[in-house]
């Protein structure tokens, strides 16, 4: 990597979300922030207003595993304002992912209020990959549920997991 190339490089980004489960959509996200950032905290909210498939607990470890080796990717939990996370580990970005104009309401809504709180926290926001514009944790659930396959739509980690916590035999990533 040039000086110059590694002088614009930012430091530390924080990537949030529910993660419920962590899909590949989220992994393209991760990866493709690494090009830009040296490191990326995926911040996993505990919201109590949400009935998660996957405990907290459970979330940080499934995204540690799939990101067991990578240095610069941290795995935390967090609960409050994200902006008070953001402060606590010492980052001044946040990553948003958008799919679809449908997504673009809320976060620049969310990202308006974050730079109110807190003036000096960006929000970069970063497309999906096409093939994964489409994706989400809640159709992952749901594909699962009803027999479909996972496959190019998490990591293998994610496919064990869901067969364990719904303990019947549905098709492989790999078949």
């Amino acid at each position: 990597m040039s000086e110059i190339t590694q002088r614009q490089k930012l430091r530390k980004a924080v990537y949030p979300g529910s993660f419920d489960p962590i899909t590949n959509g989220h992994v393209d996200i991760i990866k493709r922030g690494l090009k830009i950032f040296d490191s990326i905290l995926v911040a996993v909210l505990e919201n109590p207003k949400k009935k998660p498939l996957f405990s907290t607990k459970e979330r940080v470890s499934i995204i540690q595993d799939v990101f067991a080796g990578q240095k610069n990717t941290e795995v935390k939990s967090f609960h409050g304002l994200l902006i008070d996370f953001v402060k606590k580990n010492k980052a001044r970005v946040v990553i948003r992912g958008l799919r679809a104009i449908s997504d673009f309401e809320y976060e620049f809504q969310m990202a308006l209020m974050n730079m109110k709180l807190d003036p000096e926290i960006e929000t970069f926001f970063m497309m999906p990959n096409l093939s994964y514009s489409f994706l989400s944790s809640n159709l992952v659930k749901e594909i699962y549920m009803l027999g479909g396959c996972l496959k190019g739509l998490v990591p293998e980690q994610v496919e064990k997991k869901l067969r364990g916590k719904f303990k019947v035999k549905r098709p492989s990533l790999n078949p």
